[in-house]
């Protein structure tokens, strides 16, 4: 996704150097119910239980291809390296059982002060509003705990479910753009982003 982000406004490097170090040291959202932590390898063979779900990972362009346990054990390690790195991360949500509910992907671009959030949640935890109230409180998580200055975001073409989430959250949409899989196939998705300063404005208003 070298085209992204759309907007480009670049931040003095201590700031990149804040970012980067907040990745490195994340290890998880706080949400009330299923709280998010670090993907670990230990967690594949889990994480591919989630992924199986051919409703959770259709969508998706950007897993590996074949989803086997070696190739979502591989998937963590790089986003294990991404985060040493301070531009990528893997957050999982296990429930009681300890089985994955739900994955938030991070990629980042520190010198913009940007990130993408990617994710998926399992399909008894959607339909309750648990993926836009889930999606308020990571976006909330990126500004303040990543300190970013911009959320972009994108989804298929038909994903009908997200296209209304980021609208109905005020994210502006900034075209389209081209995924290309592992694979080499590739996917026009479209772009949404959103700044900081809009973001809280807009809480600030619904206060």
């Amino acid at each position: 996704m070298s085209d992204l982000p759309v907007t480009r406004n670049r931040v003095s490097a201590d700031r990149e150097s804040t970012i980067r170090e907040a990745v490195r040291q994340a290890d998880g959202i706080p949400f009330g119910t299923f709280p998010s932590r670090l993907a670990r390898p230990e967690h594949a063979n889990a994480f591919l239980d989630f992924l199986s779900d051919p409703a959770i990972h259709e969508p998706i362009y950007n897993l590996p291809k074949p989803l086997t346990a070696a190739s979502v054990e591989a998937f963590i390690e790089r986003k294990l390296e991404a985060r040493a790195m301070g531009d990528g991360l893997l957050l999982l949500r296990f429930d009681e059982a300890g089985d994955v509910v739900g994955y938030s992907e991070f990629d980042l671009w520190p010198e913009w002060g940007a990130g993408d959030l990617g994710g998926a949640l399992r399909r008894d935890q959607q339909g309750k509003r648990e993926g836009v109230n889930g999606a308020r409180q990571t976006f909330n998580w990126m500004f303040d705990t990543l300190h970013l200055e911009l959320i972009v975001a994108t989804g298929a073409l038909d994903n009908v479910r997200t296209s209304r989430m980021l609208n109905g959250l005020g994210f502006a949409r900034k075209g389209e753009t081209t995924n290309t899989r592992p694979d080499g196939s590739s996917r026009q998705s479209r772009v949404w982003e959103r700044t900081r300063d809009a973001w809280f404005e807009r809480q600030a208003q619904a206060d």
